[in-house]
């Protein structure tokens, strides 16, 4: 591992945080630049341009909010998306047995209603309507909402914030329960979003949000996990000052093992004291603080441990190419296009990687230009390696390509750290 810096870069940006709009002078880490991760290329597009942008991610002095600064608007990135929950099986599973913990914890039945915040393809509350809970998503992309009413689950297809929360609660009435996985890093309007949950979630009513947490971002070197799409990076006291700001308390968390660690957040209107704040988010919160997480010292030397990675990463493809070796990938993640474009991999190092969404098959990864393919191609060509980019579902695509070890062909997990695997 390199050295500690023994100051914090600065960044003379000219940026404002976009919660408490201090200016942002201190680097967390500079990725270079990158094209946005989901906009995968057809062939027709391989002879024109694409754009890059600059991904360096920033923390704020005053509130410690990671985060980069807007690029592209919101319409652009998510209108017609190219991720699909459905597609990772154990992410299903989660959010089944998410179903289930918050109908038996919550008395939901007949007679609640469930929204989710970026709901997908009906990943989630599909699991709500088979138990009879009415539900509604509330879903930007259009061709994902399309899938989901396919699936019965009712969707709207609308950007969140006040205005959309004050329609949707006219029209559909408020929520029981107000979810959303993996949205709230999505957002760049932070206060107007946190806002929309404020007037859309009813009186008595609960939130829950899940977000990769910042502590183990850093811990476990997740540098990848940072992209265009993913505007914040939230550590618990953070968050927990952005939701107080909008009248909206964080009465409990759980800690989970999803996505290289996130946590799951648990809401309520400020003025509603039913649901005390747990002695587990009481601590989580003393936890961050005693780790320095609203100081300057727990975001130095990230930057290094990541050129670290690149390094070590770029040196086991060169020996294994020199040494004849053939070396694929499996996935086409939003990660897995931030380390392919920072580390500077193309079809030099990686033959072509294989992705189960048929959407993204027959494209190409967004600026490195790697094939995307069906799995069955691995079977066909039987590389020696296969490098696995959404390495937090390791155990799952290692489960489903078992038969690979046949013919000796190895597994490379490159976060946190590379890892060959028989």
């Amino acid at each position: 591992m390199d050295a500690t810096p023994a100051a914090p870069q600065v960044a003379t940006t000219g940026a404002h945080c976009r919660f408490c709009a201090a200016p942002l002078t201190q680097t967390f880490v500079d990725l270079g630049v990158s094209p946005l991760c989901q906009t995968h290329i057809s062939e027709a597009q391989l002879n024109s341009m694409e754009p890059f942008y600059p991904l360096h991610a920033l923390v704020c002095g005053r509130c410690w909010l990671v985060q980069l600064q807007q690029y592209v608007a919101p319409a652009d990135i998510f209108s017609e998306y190219a991720y699909f929950s459905s597609y990772s099986d154990s992410w299903v599973e989660h959010a089944r047995r998410y179903a289930v913990a918050m109908c038996e914890r919550l008395a939901l039945g007949a007679g609640s209603l469930v929204m989710e915040i970026a709901s997908n393809d009906g990943y989630l509350l599909q699991h709500f309507v088979a138990r009879g809970v009415p539900v509604l998503g509330i879903e930007p992309a259009a061709n994902i909402a399309a899938v989901a009413r396919q699936r019965g689950v009712r969707t709207e297809a609308r950007f969140f914030g006040r205005d959309t929360a004050a329609a949707l609660a006219q029209q559909y009435g408020k929520p029981d329960l107000l979810l959303g996985n993996n949205v709230l890093a999505h957002v760049p309007d932070l206060n107007d979003f946190v806002a929309g949950m404020k007037v859309l979630l009813k009186p008595g009513g609960v939130l829950t949000m899940e977000f990769p947490h910042l502590e183990r971002l850093v811990d476990e070197n997740q540098f990848d996990t940072i992209y265009h799409e993913h505007f914040s990076y939230f550590s618990f006291v953070t968050v927990e000052r952005v939701f107080a700001a909008h009248g909206l308390t964080l009465f409990d968390v759980e800690e989970l093992s999803t996505h290289g660690g996130s946590l799951r957040i648990y809401g309520r209107h400020t003025e509603d004291s039913s649901h005390p704040v747990t002695a587990r988010a009481q601590a989580l919160r003393r936890r961050e603080q005693q780790r320095g997480l609203e100081s300057p010292g727990f975001y130095r030397g990230f930057g290094a441990r990541v050129q670290a990675t690149k390094r070590a990463l770029l040196q086991f493809l060169i020996e294994a190419r020199t040494a004849g070796r053939s070396v694929v990938g499996y996935g086409a993640p939003g990660k897995g296009n931030t380390l392919l474009n920072y580390c500077g991999i193309r079809t030099d190092f990686l033959d072509y990687t294989v992705d189960r969404n048929p959407y993204k098959q027959g494209k190409y990864t967004p600026g490195t230009r790697i094939p995307i393919l069906a799995p069955e191609r691995i079977g066909a060509t039987r590389p020696d390696y296969i490098l696995i980019l959404p390495w937090n579902l390791a155990q799952e695509i290692t489960a489903q390509l078992a038969y690979v070890r046949a013919w000796g062909c190895r597994f490379v997990v490159p976060i946190p750290a590379l890892r060959i695997m028989d």
